[in-house]
C-alpha cells in the first residue's frame, strides 16, 4: 500500500508498535486510509472513510491514532484558517499550500522562487531559516 510519497501503511504500523501501541483491525484500517490518501482529510473525514470499511471503528480511535502518529512525526497536522485540523503524511519534499476559500480544497505547490526569497529575507534580517509554512488563501478567478 505505498502512496506517491513512499510511505506505506506498514511503516505507520511499525511506528505505532515502537510506541507500544497494539495494532487492532480498526487501527489497521485507519493506517491504510492514511497511506492511500493523497488529500488532507480531517479526523471526521478519516472516520467516515474508515467506518465505510469497518462500522465498528470509533471516532475516538481515529483521534487517538492521529495524535500518536503526529507525536511520532509520521503525519503533520494543519489548521487552515476557519477549518478543522487536517492531516497529511510527513514524508516527501517540502511544499506549501493554497487553500480555496470557497470549497476548502487544498492545493499543494512548490516554488523555488518563493523558497529562495524566504531564505533571503531571513538572512537580511540576520536569521537562518530553520522551518517555515506558507499558506495562501484564494478564490478562483471568474472567467473574463
Amino acid at each position: 500500500m505505498d502512496d506517491s510519497n513512499g510511505h506505506a501503511a506498514g511503516n505507520y504500523e511499525a511506528i505505532l508498535r515502537e510506541a507500544g501501541v497494539r495494532i487492532t483491525r480498526p487501527r489497521r484500517t485507519i493506517l491504510a486510509i492514511l497511506a492511500d490518501g493523497e488529500d488532507h482529510p480531517g479526523a471526521l473525514e478519516i472516520f467516515r472513510r474508515a467506518a465505510a470499511i469497518d462500522p465498528a471503528i470509533s471516532l475516538s480511535t481515529v483521534y487517538r491514532t492521529m495524535k500518536l502518529l503526529e507525536e511520532k512525526g509520521a503525519i503533520q497536522r494543519h489548521v487552515f484558517e476557519g477549518g478543522p485540523s487536517r492531516f497529511e503524511q510527513a514524508v516527501g519534499r517540502h511544499h506549501d499550500h493554497l487553500i480555496d476559500v470557497d470549497t476548502g480544497d487544498v492545493v499543494e505547490f512548490r516554488s523555488d522562487r518563493i523558497e529562495r526569497l524566504q531564505e533571503e529575507i531571513a538572512r537580511e534580517l540576520g536569521y537562518e531559516l530553520v522551518s517555515h509554512r506558507l499558506e495562501l488563501y484564494a478564490r478562483r478567478r471568474k472567467a473574463d
